[in-house]
């Protein structure tokens, strides 16, 4: 398939708001593709060239496509950056300078949606000394055989700031309605699959093929998550036969083994294997089955105290890449096993969370301290609980689980089989998603940083609030080093920023205004935590902030 027919797509989706419209594009467009290309073109419509588990990026930003663009164009960077300046987006700078380019390709080919999807990949696989060079090389060669509509698309692409208007929920419903199966039939495969060109592929063959499938050992799934619980009364009542666990402070962790090969997989899909070398050693040794899925929740464990230490602390080791054993010396681990997904080839997701506690105790070969079961009690009695619920706030955890027994394991809902029960205190993930310069002894940090919600019709990340106050240097100087490579453009002072980063901030009110696209406004946002825990999709909505307000002003 030419390049040409996808952007022609990309422009229809761009054209309109509506998300019915959105779907029927999609489905069409779908309809018509060779089944081989669609796990090409699902990932070009997504804007995601590479899938979290890969650990892998594009790592272009608004410098290197500038130099891109003045190489294939011969245009120079003084009037690119004039083009910018009045375009504020550089895709239209790309289709500008491509109509006035000073050097013409003599033997002109049309791209294909393959060739394009390939060197993109072969850009994000660039690493090491001239590794800049060879991606510019690579995105000017691009951008010589593109004409003026596939620039400006190859440039958002390249930017990861495609602007179609896509969203998960959207191209669940395209999937469905191109090959005329049920929705819940590919949000299954999608679930376990979590790679919407693989389940279209599979959609294409019918519903069947959508059932069959199942986790695949050395892959993440869409791990299960809880509802926020109103009460302990309410949730227990809900649960119908409830289980009590300590909602441990931590990193979700689903840990997958094939013989003496082991991955760990965070919630939000990435591959941390590598990181967590004492881990992978617990787990071949004490996990008792040759092949299998469970899931547990990783705590940094304090050397001197033996507490758990905050989750910020253990995201240290998440994203360390040098060091390692020495950072695992530093910030010991603990994990704690609540659910078991597949073993030896059982489909356990099926069974109650009852019968797949009784096989999760049948295969963890606990280690006091290091590699145990989540604590658990099985009561309706409210005050053994709330005893139960404050000895998990003692103990520095962040409160209490209430499961149903008798459910199922459902990958990627937030379901009522399980609710989190944790102390009141209203806060908002939100996704940065932009910043500025500081000045002074801080000229070298990023800080007021503008926070964003998520419009879950669209997948748009919108603005509400600026947070610049109440963070030490210390998180200022970690917060500027974690999104530096995800600088898009920048703009003076002013940076604009991919939304990759998700972090839990309190705030002291929440109000109306016109100052920013959700509508909405926090007042003196404050950090509470980074939720390396949580993928930008998992940030908070519009809609849950739409809630907030309807709340605060009844009191």
């Amino acid at each position: 398939m030419e390049y040409s027919e996808l952007i022609e797509v990309y422009k229809k989706l761009e054209a309109t708001p509506k998300k019915l419209e959105k779907i029927d594009i999609l489905a069409e467009f779908l309809k018509k593709a060779e089944g081989e290309e669609l796990p090409i073109l699902l990932r070009l419509l997504e804007g995601n060239i590479f899938m979290p588990w890969e650990n892998l990026e594009l790592g272009v930003a608004e410098k290197m496509m500038i130099n891109a663009i003045q190489k294939c164009t011969g245009i120079s960077q003084p009037t690119l950056l004039t083009m910018l300046k009045e375009t504020g987006d550089l895709g239209e700078v790309a289709v500008k300078a491509l109509s006035q380019r000073k050097q013409v390709t003599l033997f002109k080919k049309r791209l294909t949606v393959k060739e394009v999807y390939e060197n993109l990949r072969n850009i994000g696989l660039c690493v090491g000394e001239k590794s800049q060079d060879r991606k510019i090389s690579i995105i000017s060669r691009l951008l010589n055989f593109a004409d003026a509509e596939e620039a400006k698309y190859l440039v958002r692409t390249l930017l990861g700031d495609l602007r179609v208007g896509v969203a998960e929920g959207i191209l669940l419903e395209a999937i469905a309605k191109a090959f005329n199966v049920g929705r819940d039939k590919v949000e299954h495969a999608y679930n376990f699959k979590v790679d919407f060109g693989e389940v279209a592929k599979l959609a294409k063959e019918g519903e069947q093929a959508l059932l069959s499938v199942k986790p695949e050992i050395g892959k993440p799934i869409r791990v299960m998550l809880a509802e926020r619980g109103e009460s302990i009364e309410k949730a227990v009542e809900d649960t119908k036969e409830p289980a009590i666990e300590i909602k441990y402070d931590g990193m979700r962790t689903l840990v997958e083994k094939k013989g003496d090969k082991i991955w760990l997989f965070t919630r939000r899909l990435e591959n941390v294997t590598a990181q967590f070398p004492d881990l992978v050693e617990l787990c071949r040794k004490n996990l008792l089955f040759v092949e299998g899925i469970v899931e547990g929740e990783t705590l940094g464990i304090d050397v001197k105290t033996g507490r758990p230490l905050p989750f910020q602390e253990l995201s240290k080791r998440i994203h360390r890449k040098y060091d390692i054993e020495k950072m695992a010396k530093e910030i010991p681990i603990q994990i704690n096993f609540f659910d078991c997904i597949l073993v030896d080839g059982e489909e356990v997701w099926k069974k109650s969370f009852k019968e797949r506690r009784r096989i999760l105790e049948e295969v963890v070969d606990e280690e006091e301290g290091r590699f145990m079961l989540a604590k658990q009690i099985r009561t309706r009695d409210i005050k053994e609980i709330e005893k139960f619920y404050q000895e998990a706030l003692e103990q520095g955890q962040e409160g209490i689980m209430i499961k149903n027994l008798l459910a199922p394991y459902q990958p990627g809902r937030r379901v009522g089989y399980m609710y989190k029960i944790k102390p009141e205190k209203e806060t908002l993930d939100v996704v940065i998603v932009g910043a500025e310069w500081g000045e002074g002894r801080r000229a070298n940090w990023l800080g007021s940083f503008v926070l964003a919600v998520r419009d879950e019709e669209t997948g748009e990340f919108l603005e509400i609030g600026k947070m610049g106050t109440g963070l030490t240097d210390e998180q200022f100087k970690e917060i500027t080093e974690r999104l530096k490579p995800y600088i898009i453009a920048e703009h003076g002072k002013e940076v604009k920023l991919k939304p990759v980063l998700v972090i839990e901030v309190g705030f002291q009110e929440l109000q109306k205004s016109p100052n920013y696209n959700s509508g909405f406004a926090l007042r003196f946002p404050k950090l509470v935590r980074f939720r390396d825990d949580k993928s930008p999709e998992e940030a908070d909505t519009l809609e849950r902030v739409k809630r907030l307000y309807e709340l605060y002003s009844k009191k």
